[in-house]
């Protein structure tokens, strides 16, 4: 049987490629799960379905804003009313701004950051137990960052954002662990996305020298990440809740 069999899966953020909601949904699709990718770009992440269909696997998308409450309510009672359990979240979706501390936006950039980032995953967050209360249990996996865990120039933002990620994740887990759903944190490093591209782009010196600095010696693939996100939402993990994973080639190991 393969590793998260007849599982129902919504992984948000699946539209852009490469990137990491793509990723994840297809590893998940392989391993046998139903898998509904959500996105605020509609096309986009119809898209990325289409390209999991077309390996005779199972994908659905639905557009879905995550910083909006009723999206995320319409999409929580679509999935429940079409399959009646929800039974793995991964909260995926986020925004990459960076901002140096002497900039006049850098409020905006954190209040962007903050509503998809934070709010949106804190919602999807509680929509996802609310789901897996009535399901028996289940698995939610929070994307964070090591910029969640340690500093990089031109990030305070976006770092303030990921750090509130991994602390919100280890008290819902505290919170929900006798309901039998785990609730875990992965960190990425620098991984070869469409977001990261970006943000090297808009950061040039500094990200030249973060990948030079790269223990492993090369940039992160998605794959990477969803293959740490098959192994959280699988019974595999079944006795690991309130952990951060950290998937970047060894790079805050030093």
């Amino acid at each position: 049987m393969r590793r998260v069999e007849g599982k129902v899966a919504l992984v948000t953020g699946g539209a852009s490629r490469p990137g990491l909601g793509a990723a994840i949904g297809q590893r998940l699709a392989e391993e046998g799960a139903i898998v509904i990718l959500s996105d605020v770009d509609g096309k986009g992440v119809e898209e990325s379905a289409s390209l999991i269909r077309g390996m005779n696997l199972s994908a659905a998308a639905l557009q879905h804003d995550v910083t909006a409450q009723a999206d995320w309510d319409r999409v929580i009672d679509s999935i429940l009313t079409e399959h009646g359990r929800l039974d793995i979240l991964v909260n995926n979706a986020g925004v990459l701004d960076i901002a140096q501390i002497g900039d006049d936006n850098l409020m905006a950039t954190l209040r962007r950051q903050f509503e998809v980032n934070v709010a949106g995953c804190l919602m999807g967050t509680q929509a996802g137990v609310r789901a897996m209360r009535r399901s028996g249990g289940g698995s939610i996996v929070n994307l964070s960052s090591v910029a969640g865990l340690v500093g990089f120039r031109g990030s305070s933002t976006y770092a303030a954002t990921k750090g509130a990620v991994k602390l919100m994740t280890k008290s819902v887990a505290l919170e929900t662990a006798r309901d039998g759903i785990r609730v875990n944190s992965v960190h990425p490093g620098i991984i070869r996305t469409n977001m990261q591209k970006s943000g090297g782009d808009a950061n040039a010196d500094n990200y030249e020298a973060i990948e030079a600095a790269i223990p492993a010696g090369r940039l992160g693939e998605p794959v990477d990440i969803a293959n740490c996100v098959l192994f959280l939402a699988s019974v595999e993990a079944s006795y690991v809740t309130g952990a951060e994973f950290v998937v970047d080639g060894g790079y805050t190991a030093q």
